[in-house]
């Protein structure tokens, strides 16, 4: 190659990297904001279909107007509600835990009485880990409300994003495709496999948890539990464990109502769990979860908790979502990576044996 087309490629692709460093750098604050209004589009892509045929003159633009406000009112301020609503119980726990005031201290006094009959050796401080527990609570999702103006700003940019993704991004969809050096249709695929894999653990596994740990929390209090929205956050994520789901919450509650006398309660109780927790699990949740890529639930127990702590309270859904991306890519790798180097193999064997011969 002549040395000033080595010149030529140095100096742009130092350039571009300087000007992809610099950019990188300017959207860093919006990123949250950015993967958040990908994720509701993904997911809500169909209901804009289905917005523009009706819409005057079929306008894709009012279409995602009207759909943005349909999120934003359905979506966002129910869960800014609940997690402001469930950041303040947090706090609450945590205040009283750190005053030696907690409400329940003599039932946290005698679980621990109890762990330490049954296993003398297990040292476990439980009034320590209730601390631990309300301010990881507290340290994560409060990063919704450090600051009013902040966060008013990022849902702002969040909601435009929202809208600008629907009406132009198979236009932005097809911008990726043409640069990107990959194939066309392996491109294609990553997108269509990525949107299915997104669709299918938010609208699958994690909603089902969310869904059954709102009914959790629900029959908490209907049955007379104090921080119920609390609970039912834990119920939810029990219900992303295999085998353990939204007893975790459950079986204790029901336990206390037997202690403490209230049999009506407890068989109440029991009862929801089985019919309305329960049946969530059993019938609604094979078909939502069938309707795509299927994720292992442990994998998306991690996924939450890590996408938490890396991502903050967006981290629920983005975790996910970046593990469904990896199993795309792997998926890729073995149907067509794999296949040509199998290919590769099998000819060169042939080849050196028709030399043999």
């Amino acid at each position: 190659m002549p040395t000033n087309k080595i010149v030529e490629y140095v100096f742009f692709f130092g350039l571009l990297g300087g000007v992809a460093y610099l950019v990188w750098q300017m959207f860093a604050p919006f990123m949250g904001a950015l993967a958040l209004s990908a994720v509701i589009v993904t997911i809500c892509y169909p209901l804009f279909d289905q917005l523009v045929p009706r819409v005057w003159w079929q306008s894709r633009s009012l279409a995602a107007l009207f759909a943005t406000l349909l999120v934003f009112v359905g979506v966002i301020i129910p869960l800014f509600f609940l997690t402001s609503t469930l950041v303040n119980e947090a706090f609450s726990i945590y205040a009283l835990a750190n005053s030696g005031s907690l409400g329940f201290s003599d039932s946290l006094a005698t679980l621990q009485a109890t762990i330490n009959q049954l296993v003398p050796s297990m040292n476990v401080d439980v009034n320590n880990l209730t601390q631990q527990a309300a301010a990881w609570l507290a340290g994560n999702l409060g990063v919704i409300f450090a600051g009013t103006a902040t966060t008013v700003f990022l849902f702002f940019i969040s909601m435009i994003g929202v809208f600008y993704l629907f009406r132009d991004g198979r236009t932005f969809t097809k911008t990726l495709v043409k640069i990107s050096p990959l194939p066309d249709n392996e491109d294609e695929l990553i997108l269509r496999r990525l949107a299915v894999a997104v669709r299918s653990v938010a609208t699958g596994t994690i909603l089902i948890a969310l869904i059954q740990g709102t009914l959790t929390a629900l029959g908490l209090w209907l049955f007379g539990f104090e921080r119920f929205i609390l609970w039912g956050f834990i119920a939810a994520f029990g219900a992303l464990i295999p085998s353990i789901g939204t007893s975790v919450v459950l079986v204790p509650a029901i336990l206390y109502l037997v202690f403490t006398g209230q049999y009506a309660f407890a068989v109440g109780l029991t009862v929801w769990g089985m019919t309305a927790v329960g049946l969530i699990d059993n019938l609604l949740g094979p078909y939502l979860i069938s309707r795509g890529n299927h994720i292992h639930p442990f994998l998306i127990l991690l996924s939450v908790l890590g996408g938490i702590s890396v991502f903050g309270p967006l981290g629920f859904v983005i975790g996910p979502v970046v593990v469904s991306l990896l199993m795309v890519l792997l998926e890729l790798y073995a149907v067509h990576i794999s296949d040509r180097g199998a290919e590769l193999e099998l000819t060169n064997d042939n080849t050196d044996e028709y030399v043999t011969l």
